[in-house]
């Protein structure tokens, strides 16, 4: 058998619980982030029920078209735990107890002061061409098995507490020793006060078919992120290359929008324009949404949330006022305040910012009202500071 570089993978995730939807699956989008980011292409993310046709001929399917197939679920000692079951059939293999791995389990009950039940004896298989991946957290082995071709399966827990150490501790220093991912590289822009569709038009039909590098757009709770990625050409330009070259392309047209890169949040990409300045804030109308993006800020003093019938709220008309009142009761440099008002089936959103000797005030129309509205109120405070902050 020989070995053969790990640049495409699958992903099953076993468990009736998750494709009637009783559990939400967080592993398969854990996993994916690290394949990708390792330069590994991920074909497809599939939900399997505990029925044992059905994962065998997942199994037996993705074999035939990737390199890496990585499971999560169905290791337990249950019946309806069948995944080794469905390795075995997909790779025309017989499991059996392994004497080592029985003798862990053993131990384990032992130390809990407990006797190891008899279907307990089905977490200790193994099959031809399979070694057991330690679990520090839990009572079931992972498996890692040469399924031929030197093609891998890796078999993990499906508890979050036990898999991601598996996959972090035990399985990716064997794939980075195989030769794991591609020449990939990738950078995300973060976009706000612009739609998905108008940044669309703004870039260009023809550059987001591009196959490579490829170029999409990604809508989030807090932004729309543009996504530039590559793939390096074999004896041409390496991946880093063509996504910079990408980005260097794009950026006339969108610097306005682009307040953040990668993972960056509003709290930092806020704060790096603040530099060393401090900032306070009331809000009026929006539930305390513009505290739930920027709460954890450390340039943040202090923020009020007060209700729009309230005396305190009513006391004053003008959101100058109050920009300029909390920057004073809190000493900061900056004041913000913000109000959400609904209007016909939008939001009309007020922000005035105190910065310095002068006043900013802004008016907005936040699509949808209710809690979408009050959201995209909070995020046009967001953006109003942050371009305030750049003047």
């Amino acid at each position: 058998m020989r070995d053969r570089p790990i640049i495409s993978a699958e992903i099953l995730s076993v468990g009736t619980e998750l494709t009637t939807g009783l559990t939400r699956d967080s592993n398969s989008g854990d996993l994916a982030t690290d394949l990708t980011g390792r330069g590994v292409d991920v074909r497809r993310i599939t939900a399997l029920p505990d029925h044992l046709e059905t994962v065998r001929d997942a199994f037996a399917v993705a074999l035939t078209r990737v390199d890496l197939v990585v499971s999560t679920g169905g290791l337990g000692p249950t019946p309806d735990d069948l995944t080794r079951e469905a390795i075995a059939a997909a790779t025309g293999t017989v499991p059996a107890v392994d004497p080592d791995l029985e003798r862990w389990l053993r131990e384990l009950f032992e130390r809990r002061g407990t006797v190891m039940a008899e279907s307990n004896r089905k977490q200790a298989w193994l099959i031809p061409g399979a070694a057991g991946l330690p679990n520090a957290n839990g009572s079931a082995p992972g498996w890692w098995v040469d399924a031929g071709d030197g093609r891998i399966i890796i078999a993990l827990p499906g508890p979050p507490s036990e898999m991601r150490p598996m996959w972090r501790d035990e399985a990716t220093p064997r794939l980075l020793a195989r030769g794991l991912g591609a020449d990939r590289a990738s950078e995300t822009l973060r976009l706000t006060g612009i739609g998905e569709s108008a940044l669309a038009e703004l870039i260009g039909e023809s550059t987001l078919r591009t196959v490579n590098p490829q170029v999409a757009t990604y809508v989030r709770p807090d932004a729309v992120d543009l996504r530039i990625s590559a793939v390096g050409e074999a004896g041409g330009r390496p991946a880093l290359r063509m996504v910079t070259e990408t980005v260097a392309e794009l950026m006339p047209r969108i610097a306005e929008y682009v307040f953040a890169r990668g993972d960056e949040s509003w709290p930092e990409a806020i704060g790096r324009r603040l530099v060393a300045r401090t900032v306070s804030a009331v809000e009026i109308g929006t539930d305390g949404q513009l505290g739930a993006y920027l709460g954890g800020a450390a340039w943040l003093i202090f923020s009020e949330t007060l209700n729009p019938r309230s005396a305190l709220a009513s006391a004053h008309h003008d959101l100058a006022a109050y920009a300029q009142q909390v920057r004073e009761v809190a000493g900061t440099d900056i004041g913000l305040s913000v109000r959400a008002r609904q209007r016909g089936g939008d939001t009309a959103v007020a922000i005035a910012i105190a910065i310095g000797t002068e006043v900013r005030q802004v008016s907005r129309v936040a699509f949808l009202h209710g809690v979408p509205g009050r959201r995209r109120a909070a995020l046009l405070a967001c953006t109003e500071l942050w371009r305030a902050l750049a003047d």
